[in-house]
């Protein structure tokens, strides 16, 4: 523990350049969390919890709220880059730090795709409003295409057959199931005509090119600096939220407050089972704001400056959600909520079309500042774990002469998030992001209440309030969330765990520095 607060106060050419204060570390962790989560999983939460989703949101939010105290006193404490990796080296030792710096890569790195992705489907809508249409195989990978393709024609021929069903309502997307089973075959063919892939031996290839551009220019603004990052983030955060507030200010004015119910079973409709299944849907919406903790080696004043980072932005990301969460059900009835862009719908039932242009506008910004924020904890997390070892120094752990980021750490997370972004199917990806995030925030908590019993007088310059009851409540409501993911994705990570414990004991242990050093003093 006293190397690695030693290691902390490093500075020089070789160390990371400490330029952020609490106003950009704040921005960071809202540039992180508000992306596409609440412009599109607020649709899947309301269907799923009714109105209640505004509860949802808070159960999610709690669940981060405990976790981020417990961020925030090891941030203050220990300013190393490394996040829940290094407060898990300092406190539970090597072997479940890299276990969990493996699951990072989960939150960060695949995360990052998974938001390039959505990027480019929001970047293709852009494109739309000026008329101009982008190639389905040039959007996204073949699998999404194929499936976009399909889910058009299905669409065409649903409102062929039942032009009175809104599309979007569970009520049409009842009928489109209907008619994927009764025309497949003709539904098959026109989708593969109206895909229009090139063959490459015989085989049609997809590949989402706004997805694999746009991770680059954000891997080229990571390495040219973090000061020119955290600039390039607050222009575009203080874009979307301008949006947001946009959405409360207007959507207000169209909100029916029977829409909400009368009293608690038709507030919440599906109980207290539905508002727990929305909080683990929405809990994407969340992830990020632990990547504040990342750039600790790079803030001014990081044992002030981090908590307030954490805290501050978490609050107001909530406080955000909640008030969404409100407008949307009350502008339209649970039921109707549109899962695939719940709010633009919202406004165009109320023949606000312009708006939806915005909202459209916003949710771009919104992804872009997300997926600056995850490469930029991604590179941040291989750079620590190069620092112990674990990975190769000479290559994860340079720092740039000029730009002082760790360049090569970052250009290798950019790539892998461009080539899986552009050519992988990211649905279950997405769900492995979201349990990997829970799993690292019960370890997080665990790991506060064990330093508070090995090393109770250790100077703390924030303290996480309330321990143990805060710790074991971050535990129990991230625990409940992971729990109701489902066995599948259980499976995944464990799957995920496994593969890294073999990397772990074929590598990083031989040459491991703390390894190194017990194998000296024998």
């Amino acid at each position: 523990m006293n190397a690695m607060v030693a290691e902390a106060a490093e500075t020089g050419s070789h160390s990371l350049e400490r330029v952020l204060g609490p106003v950009q570390l704040t921005l960071l962790g809202i540039g992180a969390v508000i992306g596409a989560g609440i412009f599109v999983l607020s649709g899947l939460g309301a269907q799923t919890a009714g109105p209640a989703l505004m509860l949802s949101f808070v159960l999610s939010g709690l669940g981060c709220a405990f976790a981020g105290l417990c961020y925030a006193e090891f941030a203050a404490m220990i300013p190393l880059a490394g996040s829940a990796y290094t407060y898990a080296y300092a406190t539970l030792g090597e072997l479940i730090a890299w276990i969990i710096g493996w699951d990072l890569t989960l939150e960060y790195a695949m995360g990052a795709s998974t938001v390039s992705s959505g990027w480019s489907n929001y970047f293709v809508e852009f494109l739309r409003m000026f008329h101009v249409e982008f190639p389905l195989w040039l959007a996204y990978d073949h699998w999404t295409g194929l499936k976009q393709a399909t889910d058009i024609v299905a669409k065409q021929m649903t409102l062929s057959a039942h032009p009175s069903l809104v599309p979007g309502t569970i009520a049409f997307s009842n009928a489109m199931a209907a008619t994927r089973v009764s025309a497949a075959s003709d539904l098959a063919i026109r989708a593969h005509i109206l895909l229009h892939a090139p063959t490459m031996f015989g085989v049609e290839i997809g590949f989402n090119l706004p997805a694999f551009l746009i991770a680059l220019v954000i891997t080229t603004v990571l390495v040219i600096g973090i000061k020119e990052s955290a600039n390039f983030n607050g222009t575009i955060v203080a874009l979307k939220v301008g949006v947001v507030l946009f959405v409360l200010g207007l959507g207000s004015h169209y909100v029916n407050r029977a829409n909400w119910g009368t009293d608690w079973h038709t507030f919440a409709p599906t109980g207290f089972s539905g508002i727990g299944l929305a909080a683990g849907l929405i809990f994407f919406s969340y992830i990020g704001f632990d990547a504040v903790s990342t750039t600790a080696q790079e803030a001014k004043n990081p044992q002030r400056d981090l908590p307030i980072g954490i805290i501050v932005s978490l609050t107001i990301c909530t406080l955000l959600y909640i008030g969404v969460a409100a407008v949307l059900t009350g502008m339209v009835p649970w039921r109707d909520v549109n899962i695939e862009a719940p709010i633009a719908r919202a406004f165009l039932d109320h023949d606000l079309g312009w708006a939806s242009d915005i909202i459209t506008v916003g949710a771009l910004a919104g992804l872009t500042s997300v997926m600056l924020v995850m490469l930029l904890g991604q590179s941040r997390v291989l750079y620590a774990m190069a620092q112990d070892g674990l990975l190769p120094k000479e290559f994860f752990g340079d720092i740039h002469p000029k730009f002082r980021t760790p360049w090569k750490a970052t250009i290798l997370a950019g790539v892998v998030a461009a080539i899986v972004g552009s050519v992988t199917p990211i649905d279950d990806i997405g769900k492995m992001v979201n349990i990997g995030t829970l799993f690292a925030f019960v370890i997080v908590c665990i790991a506060i209440m064990v330093l508070r019993y090995k090393d109770p007088e250790r100077f703390r310059p924030f303290r996480t309030p309330l321990v143990p009851l805060v710790p074991v409540l971050g535990i129990l409501f991230n625990g409940y969330m992971m729990y109701k993911l489902g066995t599948w994705n259980w499976i995944r990570l464990i799957v995920w765990l496994i593969i890294g414990l073999f990397v772990y004991f074929l590598y990083s242990r031989n040459h491991s520095k703390v390894q190194g050093d017990l194998a000296k003093a024998e």
